[in-house]
């Protein structure tokens, strides 16, 4: 790809950006150095890796990449046998570790939220735990070698240590003294040249013995070693030069070390640079709000809302277009200042973008080409140097694209032919689109002739184009129109700044009439455009409120069986206490009938054997409650039809019967509807039935006789478990005719109150309701009276 259409469409300022999102100089590096691939498949798995990237800045945020630095050139030193003094050592250590850290963070990652490419390049990284070990144990935090490097090393410096203190100690004996302190500057001890000095009056120096080994810049001052510490200051000395000799051996030691694993700390860090390159990618498609594309290589590209990602997002226009699909060549007409060169950029930008493994700043759904290049002719390159003209310096490039495209190439013209006389850039153009659409390249190319349009209209395979104008504020809205040729607009922008109409009128009448038939049939065009966008935004919006409508509906869905399913399990949970209930009435008559035997040995009184037999079957039919039992005889042989109240046999639950299909009924139980086998239904009888003289063991019913409650607790629940249990009680309390209920709710927060009243409002079997008066709770009860 031509270097030349980094320059036009401003690549380097994406990379730069790129480069912003890095958090190593190796990622910046990488970032800066960024090119499009043309390969199909090395895009897509640029793209994955981005995506990748992308969600884990989403889910946790930017990876850890602390303490990594650029260690080739140290790793280099060390592979050609020279030696790396101590921050180079520390740099190689901290990058050691960070490696190590980083390459946890993504392996824990993956465990969690597959990211294959990412753990596959963690993977690489070497874990080279001893020589991190071995240089930390020499180096220290501040990059110097630590007496703990070698024994040796420590003994120099505890010699070092005792040599300094006695010579202070020396020193401080004589500046103490009061003959010597008179010649003194200053009492105290210093340092010139690695060796202690004290600071003498100059008119004194002949008074001292040893070596001067500065002055101050005055003269007044002279810095001298007395004779009395010059050996020890040799002997001071000579240690030091030991010292640099011992750390000068370790310093060769670990540069030994590195330079054996030279190969593998050199693939490392390439690979840590792709790793913050990488992130860089999708922490730069987070900033951008940008998303990911479908990548192709059959020449057809689909952009929605896409946006230039060097224009203000607040100001910039998103951008449709479609291209390689039923045409292959765009013609944009349409006067200046109106957004075609914009849009070529864009087009280019953002193609280049995505074969860099870049998200692109538009909507989702977006679909890009893998070109094999892509060349532009934009903007004016007159060179007063090379003197070329404006259209010599296009001519000049358009003959380099025509010679280097492909038809696997994209090619963006702007003002093709233009420059040079109308009639003779006109026909021009044509003849460079036609050779460019013939070649089966894809293009758009932008210009003001309007024989273009015409050309467009009449070539298969080409479609015109447009920028919005509108008239009515004088201003361009920089909205591409696809299909539309685009209008001068002269006459309308002249009448509305104030022309006379004759002028206009005579200038009308100038025009040939061809043209003024091809502005009409635009005009026409526009009209329609407008009325069919409004007519899709109503039926956007039309559509939109189907969506919300249908998701209400499946919310309510969801609600209503969530509260079915709760008074299923509800009562479920009733059922197995019921069993259990019996179940230990049943263990203690049997304990009984034990306790008899063993007291009145084998002969047990038939009066007591019955009295404890009456107590075990009054006991089960509780525990068989749960139990579905198919209706025989008389009840088997019961129609039930819609209107008929029925129990249902396997909740203990009475409710009416609304529809009959086949072997199922749809039954309403309080609020709930639920379709049911006709063999768990059993009618209650209405009529008058003549009681059986022997009580029944088989089954028991609930009927109008048995105990129901006139007043529901419902202190201590939540609104929805309230409302259900709620509506259960006032069924319960209709079926058995009584007029007035009471439901405690207690006082609280007047949430439960608040909620129960404005369900009582609206239910069908509540005629009025009020709070309790003196004695029959006041704020924390609300009476109901039922229909």
């Amino acid at each position: 790809m031509n270097d030349k259409i980094f320059e036009i469409l401003q690549y380097e300022r994406i990379s730069s950006a790129l480069a912003d999102q890095a958090q190593t100089s190796l990622g910046k590096e990488a970032a800066r150095a960024l090119k499009p691939d043309t390969d199909l498949s090395s895009v897509q798995k640029l793209l994955q890796a981005t995506h990748e990237a992308f969600h884990v800045d989403r889910l946790k945020g930017s990876p850890p990449f602390g303490g990594i630095v650029d260690i080739r050139p140290a790793v280099q030193r060390a592979r050609i046998g020279g030696m790396l003094n101590p921050h180079e050592l520390l740099g190689i250590a901290t990058t050691l570790y960070g490696s190590r850290r980083l390459r946890r963070f993504i392996q824990t990652l993956h465990e969690e939220h597959p990211v294959e490419l990412l753990d596959g390049l963690a993977e690489l990284i070497s874990e080279q735990k001893d020589l991190e070990r071995l240089i930390n144990s020499c180096i220290g935090e501040s990059a110097e070698v630590m007496d703990s490097a070698s024994p040796t090393l420590a003994n120099i410096r505890r010699e070092l240590r005792g040599g300094e203190s006695r010579i202070r100690e020396k020193l401080e004996s004589m500046i103490r003294s009061s003959s010597v302190a008179k010649m003194l500057q200053d009492q105290l001890i210093t340092i010139r040249g690695d060796r202690f000095v004290i600071p003498v009056k100059s008119e004194y120096r002949s008074h001292f013995g040893g070596i001067v080994h500065d002055q101050s810049s005055s003269g007044a001052t002279m810095f001298i070693e007395p004779e009395a510490i010059v050996a020890m200051n040799n002997k001071l000395r000579e240690t030091r030069l030991r010292e640099i000799q011992e750390v000068e051996i370790i310093l060769q030691k670990l540069t030994a070390a590195v330079g054996e694993q030279a190969d593998l700390l050199a693939y490392d860090v390439d690979v840590l640079a792709q790793l913050d390159f990488i992130f860089a990618k999708g922490r730069l498609a987070h900033r951008m709000k940008a998303t990911e594309p479908t990548m192709n290589d059959r020449g057809y590209l689909r952009i929605r809302k896409g946006r230039h990602p060097l224009i203000d997002a607040k100001a910039v226009v998103p951008l449709d277009v479609e291209l390689g699909g039923e045409f292959s060549s765009i013609i944009v007409t349409g006067p200046n200042t109106g957004g075609k060169t914009v849009t070529l950029k864009t087009i280019g930008l953002l193609s280049m973008m995505a074969m860099s493994g870049l998200f692109v700043p538009a909507d989702e759904g977006c679909e890009l080409c893998v070109f094999d290049a892509i060349y532009a002719d934009i903007g004016d390159e007159q060179s007063i140097e090379q003197s070329l003209s404006t259209f010599s310096s296009h001519m000049t490039n358009i003959i380099r694209i025509l010679k280097d495209m492909t038809p696997k190439s994209l090619v963006l013209l702007d003002e093709v032919g233009a420059g040079t006389d109308p009639a003779e850039g006109s026909a021009l153009a044509i003849a460079i689109l036609e050779y460019i659409h013939q070649f089966n390249c894809r293009m758009v190319a932008t210009t003001h002739y309007s024989e273009l349009k015409a050309y467009a209209y009449e070539r298969d395979g080409v479609i015109n184009a447009s920028m919005e104008f509108d008239v009515a504020t004088l201003s361009p809205t920089y909205r591409l129109l696809v299909g539309v040729p685009g209008r001068s607009n002269a006459f309308a922008i002249a009448e509305r700044l104030g022309l006379p109409g004759k002028i206009l009128s005579f200038a009308r009448g100038e025009v040939k009439e061809e043209d003024l038939r091809v502005e009409n049939m635009i005009s026409a065009l526009e009209e329609n455009r407008l009325g069919a966008e409004a007519e899709r935004e109503e039926a956007e919006r039309l559509r939109r409120e189907m969506e919300e409508l249908r998701a209400r509906h499946e919310r309510e869905l969801e609600k209503q069986e969530a509260q079915r399913e709760a008074r299923l399990e509800k009562a479920e949970n009733e059922a197995r206490d019921i069993i259990a209930k019996a179940r230990k009435e049943a263990d203690e008559v049997v304990s009984e009938l034990r306790r008899l035997a063993m007291e009145e040995g084998a002969s047990v009184k038939e009066h007591k054997l019955i009295a404890a037999r009456r107590q075990l079957d009054e006991a089960e039919p509780e525990a068989r409650a749960k139990k579905v039992k198919k209706p025989t005889g008389a009840k088997a042989s019961q129609k039930i039809g819609a209107g008929d109240e029925v129990i249902l046999s396997n909740l203990g639950q009475r409710g009416h019967v609304i529809d009959l299909d086949g072997k199922e009924a749809l039954v309403q139980v309080g609020i709930m509807k639920m379709k049911v086998s006709l063999d768990s239904l059993e009618r209650v009888q209405t009529s008058p039935v003549t009681a059986p003289k022997q009580k029944p063991v088989t089954a028991v019913k609930r009927t109008k006789d048995d105990s129901v409650r006139s007043e529901l607790d419902l202190r201590g629940t939540n609104l929805e478990e309230a409302l259900i249990e709620t509506d259960r009680f006032l069924d319960e309390a209709f079926l058995s005719n009584m007029g007035q209920v009471y439901l405690i709710h207690g006082k609280g927060t007047g949430i439960l109150r608040t909620g129960i009243q404005e369900h009582l409002r609206r239910h069908k079997l509540v005629k009025s309701y009020r709070l309790g008066n003196y004695g029959e709770g006041g704020n924390g009860v609300t009476v109901a009276e039922l229909n």
